[in-house]
């Protein structure tokens, strides 16, 4: 894909009002033999993880409230600007809810946030509660991504797929998250399906968080493993997936250890990779 065309996927995808999601799977078939074998109420981010793509850096929010507030910020921008409301920026995330930021010195540029489905539910919930609770009564295991945002100046398709590498890592490898939900608006359903793997799940609907049509996308743990092993480290791929530019099994195991821990943290030298 030339530069004007990764240019073109990237503005697309932050078009997309809610969210962009990635990994999981389904309730059938059990998790891949390289996740993680600890409980997943044991683990704790590593607050100085780093990893760098295209000449951004990228970091987890969760714990840094200057870089919170920071993403906070972008997104209300990047909301805002297309008539949108940048809903929830006036009340805190919740604590399992984790958040990625591509940042360029000390600030952000582009965020991703992983909502997990512990207590409160889903934001999806709202519109579509009877599509995610036929997952949850299969015995899986849900969440969403949700809260995109990039600056247009720094449009990086080696940026996004790194933050939602980093996701994947998170969800279903260390939370062992089995089916991941996302809302998008209904022109941007195409680009999911084309790039991402996704299906469509629940029928258009006004979204009340932002204001504007949504529909509920899905993506299965068997797709997603599919593409993965066909696409992922793959430099002779001339496809438009994402997966692609995803770091193939081994070396998504190595992020994970820097990533995750499962005890906390003391003193621990910053990790860059």
């Amino acid at each position: 894909m030339d530069a004007s065309s990764q240019r073109r996927a990237v503005d697309l995808a932050t078009r997309s009002h809610h969210a962009l999601a990635l990994f999981p799977g389904t309730t059938l078939n059990p998790a891949p033999a390289w996740k993680s074998q600890h409980p997943a109420d044991s683990f704790r981010l590593n607050p100085d993880f780093r990893l760098i793509r295209d000449g951004y850096e990228l970091r987890i929010a969760n714990g840094t409230e200057a870089l919170k507030r920071n993403t906070a910020r972008l997104i209300e921008r990047m909301y805002s600007s297309r008539g949108l409301f940048p809903y929830g920026q006036g009340e805190s995330l919740d604590e399992r809810d984790i958040t990625v930021a591509a940042c360029k010195g000390d600030h952000a540029v582009a965020t991703l946030t992983l909502c997990l489905d512990a207590g409160r539910g889903l934001l999806a919930d709202t519109l579509y509660r009877a599509e995610i609770d036929a997952a949850r009564k299969n015995g899986g295991q849900v969440c969403e991504i949700t809260r995109l945002a990039m600056d247009p100046e720094h449009s990086s398709h080696e940026a996004l797929a790194g933050m939602m590498q980093i996701l994947y890592i998170i969800a279903r490898l260390t939370y062992r998250v089995t089916d991941v939900f996302i809302e998008v608006h209904p022109r941007h359903a195409g680009f999911y399906r084309r790039l991402l793997g996704y299906q469509m799940v629940g029928p258009e609907k006004i979204c009340p968080r932002v204001g504007a049509p949504a529909v509920l996308m899905h993506l299965c743990q068997q797709r997603l493993d599919h593409l993965i092993d066909t696409h992922a480290g793959r430099s002779d791929d001339d496809s438009r997936s994402f997966y692609r530019m995803f770091q193939r099994r081994a070396e998504l195991e190595a992020l994970q250890r820097a990533l995750v821990t499962s005890s906390p943290i003391q003193n621990q030298r910053r990790t860059s990779i």
